[in-house]
C-alpha cells in the first residue's frame, strides 16, 4: 500500500507539558472552543446593550450544563449496562475516576461525553440562567446558537487528535483516508473516513453562516430563528454523518439507526419548529 495514498495519523495525545503536569489536545481544544464562544457571546451582548453583569455568570452556566449533560448523556444512552448497574459505575459516572476490582482508584478524567446530552444540559442550564438573571430566553438561546458552531468545531478537532469517534473503513480510492494508528494498531494499515474532520468542517461552516446571517438580520435575535437553525443544521448533519462513522457501542449494530441518529431526530424536529414559529415573532 502506498503511504502517499492516505494520511498516517498518530499524534501525541499531549499538547504540552509543564513539569509533571501535561495538557492533552482534547482538553485544550475544549477550552479553546469555550473561550472563543465566550468572546463571541460577550460581543453579541455588548452589541445588544445587555448589561455586563448579566453576561458574566453565563459562562459557568454553559460550562456546567455542557459537562454534566454530556457526561450523563454518554452514561445513560451509550453505556447504561456499566454505569447504571452497580455502585462502582454510578460513582464513575459522576467522578472522573476509575475504580479497580480491589477497590483502589485512579484519576482518569471523564472518558465518554455525548453531544446530545451536552446540548440538552446546555438548554436546561440556560433556562435556569434566564430565570435567575431576567434576560429574555429567546435572546439568550439565539446568542448561544450563533457561537455554538465554533465550539463544536474545536471539540471535534479534539476528537481527531485523540483518534476517537473514527469513521468507517474505506480504501485507497479516498485520497484523504486516515490511518488511525492509535485506534487500529500498528500491525495492519486500516483506512477510514475522518468523520471527526467532516464534522469539524461542517461546524466551522455553521459558525460562518450564523455570523453572516446575524450581520444581515440582527433583529431576528430573540425570535428563536438562530436557535432553531443551529439545532436543525447540527443534528441533520449529525444524522447523515453517522453513516460514515463506526458505531460507538456493540448494541447499536442491530438497530435500524444508531443511537446518534435516534437522538438527533427530536432535536431536528425542535429546530425546524423554532424556525417556523420565529416568522411570527418580533425580536424584543
Amino acid at each position: 500500500m502506498n503511504i502517499l495514498s492516505y494520511i498516517l495519523w498518530n499524534p501525541s495525545l499531549e499538547a504540552f507539558s509543564i513539569g509533571p503536569f501535561s495538557i492533552r489536545w482534547y482538553s485544550l481544544m475544549w477550552l479553546i472552543g469555550l473561550a472563543l464562544a465566550y468572546l463571541m457571546v460577550r460581543w453579541l451582548y455588548k452589541k445588544q446593550g445587555i448589561p455586563n453583569e448579566k453576561f458574566e455568570p453565563l459562562f459557568i452556566y454553559c460550562f456546567m450544563g455542557i459537562l454534566i449533560g454530556a457526561r450523563l448523556g454518554h452514561c445513560i444512552f451509550y453505556q447504561p449496562d456499566y454505569f447504571l448497574t452497580s455502585w462502582k459505575g454510578v460513582i464513575e459516572m459522576f467522578l472522573p475516576i476509575h475504580i479497580d476490582a480491589a477497590g483502589g482508584w485512579k484519576m482518569t478524567g471523564y472518558q465518554g461525553l455525548a453531544s446530545h446530552g451536552g446540548t440538552l444540559g446546555l438548554i436546561i442550564t440556560l433556562l435556569l440562567y434566564v430565570r435567575r438573571f431576567k434576560v429574555p430566553a429567546w435572546v439568550v438561546l439565539d446568542n448561544i446558537a450563533i457561537a455554538t458552531g465554533i465550539t463544536a468545531c474545536c471539540i471535534r478537532i479534539g476528537n481527531l487528535m485523540n483518534s476517537e469517534i473514527v469513521g468507517k473503513i474505506t480504501d485507497e480510492s479516498l485520497p484523504w483516508a486516515f490511518y488511525f494508528v492509535q485506534n487500529d494498531g500498528p500491525q495492519q494499515v486500516v483506512l477510514r473516513h475522518p468523520g471527526q474532520l467532516y464534522e469539524a468542517i461542517a461546524y466551522a461552516l455553521l459558525f460562518g453562516l450564523m455570523f453572516w446571517l446575524y450581520k444581515k438580520m440582527p433583529q431576528r435575535v430573540g425570535t428563536g430563528f438562530y436557535f432553531g437553525l443551529c439545532l436543525a443544521y447540527i443534528f441533520t448533519f449529525r444524522f447523515f454523518i453517522e453513516y460514515f462513522k463506526e458505531v460507538q457501542e456493540a448494541f447499536e449494530q442491530g438497530l435500524p439507526f444508531d443511537m446518534g441518529q435516534i437522538l438527533s431526530i427530536p432535536f431536528i424536529a425542535i429546530g425546524v419548529y423554532c424556525m417556523i414559529k420565529s416568522k411570527n415573532k418580533v425580536s424584543a
